[in-house]
């Protein structure tokens, strides 16, 4: 359980009448709420407020059961609709029942006249309360002050955005806020807060929903469809004392958590690039002196490139190998056409086997030019979310192609295509001879996942150093040792 979850819990003991004990002294919610609807009355007769033609009262029955009956005479049993059980001394009411809520000014330039005030908006709102540093300004006249002043106690609630934020407002100077908010004023001196956390639950366990197709919002009738809990006034004040109480453990417990999560992270990472490292220093399993030459292998690779250039699969370029050997002065070096080079090798290599760059194996490639209708292949589709069908016109690439990221924050990471489509852009198709096994390539690049994403080039839109890819030097087993190495990373995976 992490910090988040704890907190969560620790709500809904809350809000569904667990955190505290009741005091049989408390004056049940069903006074409370009678009381609110007098003060209601009151306010109406006055001309303060105007009178709610769809009020409706929340009751428990004689038979337990839960009922609204409306203006209009109705009753209709809500059991089915009742989120979670509450004690026997708490009620059931739906926001319009103990509370006005009202959203802010409009921002309209062109129509705006009248004095400067400071307001509120969503990017001041957040749930551990509100952020002023970002603090805007309009127009107002003095007949919409009254309206939209902001009065200690004041609970904001974002209509967009992260619909369903929200925070009390307890400032003291003069504020107002826009329509980017709901502004909910309690009667009967219900706490804020309370409602406040009742929010926050809420928006956790889905019971606040949005609606639209892009940018959700939470409208106010999506808000009068919710039941909130009544506590007795007192106990409301008492849930509040006890969360606030709690919360600088839970915030300790979260951190301390975070932590522990990112040392167990960082120490299957490191053990797993540790394995990875022994695998690709012919270290993992043992070698077969009855295993075919590797010196085979790669002239099945030569033959294969030359094959794929005849038929325009691949280019000139893609044709490039160097051999690297170790001399008799026990160094290594590479052949080119005109000289031997000394280099450095990032590990020390079993004898059996061949020692070549990355380019010699790989490459890659556009893929294949066709217009037609299929699925973008972009990186959100490859990661589980469907982005479509569109009528392309580009990089046709077949399923269980690899394809590899060369643009963004994570180039260089590796997708094996789920079904026929077209490649976006950020993308180049991985090619691996066929002669080799697959997936060790595969654990091999994977190995230098860090080392590919930090050698990123371009200022905008970081990329893939397709040069630090290509002159990667690996080391090539026998095919059946590959087989091997890539079954025993497997066995060990379940252990990571």
């Amino acid at each position: 359980m992490n910090g988040k979850q704890l907190k969560n819990s620790i709500l809904q003991w809350a809000i569904q009448g667990k955190l505290v004990p009741q005091d049989p002294n408390d004056e049940p919610a069903s006074v409370l709420l009678e009381r609110i609807r007098t003060e209601k009355k009151r306010l109406i007769k006055e001309g303060k407020i105007k009178k709610d033609k769809n009020e409706s009262i929340i009751y428990r029955g004689d038979d337990n059961s839960y009922y609204e009956k409306f203006a209009d005479g109705r009753v209709v049993c809500i059991d089915d609709d009742i989120p979670f059980e509450i004690p026997q001394s708490w009620g059931w009411a739906r926001i319009n029942q103990f509370a006005i809520s009202q959203l802010g000014k409009t921002l309209d330039r062109g129509k705006q006249s009248g004095r400067e005030y400071p307001y509120l908006c969503s990017i001041n709102v957040y749930w551990e309360g509100i952020n002023l540093s970002k603090l805007k300004t309009f127009l107002l006249q003095n007949e919409e002050r009254e309206r939209y002043r902001l009065t200690k106690g004041d609970l904001l609630v974002c209509e967009g955005g992260d619909y369903g934020r929200c925070a009390v407002w307890e400032g003291d100077t003069e504020m107002y806020y826009q329509n980017a908010l709901h502004r909910i004023r309690f009667y009967g001196n219900l706490s804020a807060y309370f409602y406040k956390y009742t929010f926050e639950l809420y928006r956790q366990i889905g019971y606040i929903v949005g609606q639209g197709q892009t940018i959700k919002h939470f409208t106010y009738e999506n808000m009068k469809g919710l039941f909130f809990p009544v506590p007795p006034l007192t106990e409301q004040y008492r849930i509040v004392e006890c969360i606030n109480s709690v919360l600088p453990s839970i915030a300790k417990f979260g951190q301390s958590q975070d932590r522990l999560d990112k040392l167990n992270n960082e120490i299957n990472n490191r053990l797993r690039k540790s394995i990875l490292q022994e695998a690709i220093q012919g270290k993992l399993v043992p070698h077969d002196s009855s295993d075919e030459p590797v010196s085979e292998l790669l002239n099945r690779i030569r033959d294969e490139k030359e094959r794929l250039l005849k038929d325009g699969k691949i280019k000139r370029k893609d044709l490039i190998d160097s051999v690297i050997y170790k001399s008799e002065d026990n160094k290594y070096y590479e052949t080119y056409s005109d000289a031997d080079v000394e280099i450095e090798l990032p590990f020390v290599f079993p004898e059996s086997w061949a020692i070549v760059r990355l380019q010699s194996i790989c490459a890659l490639l556009d893929g294949e030019k066709r217009i037609g209708k299929g699925i973008c292949l972009d990186a959100r589709f490859l990661r589980g979310k469907s982005s479509g069908d569109y009528l392309q016109s580009g990089k046709y690439v077949s399923r269980g192609d690899n394809i590899i990221l060369v643009d963004g924050e994570n180039s260089g990471e590796v997708f094996s295509v789920p079904i026929d489509g077209y490649m976006g852009s950020t993308f180049k198709q991985l090619w691996i001879s066929s002669a080799l096994y697959e997936p060790y390539i595969l654990e091999y690049i994977r190995f230098y996942k860090d080392e590919l994403r930090n050698s990123k080039k371009g200022a905008a839109i970081p990329h893939l150093n397709k040069d630090v890819f290509k002159n990667l030097i690996i080391g090539i087993p026998p095919i059946n040792e590959q087989h091997r190495i890539v079954e025993r990373l497997n066995e060990l995976s379940i252990y990571l």
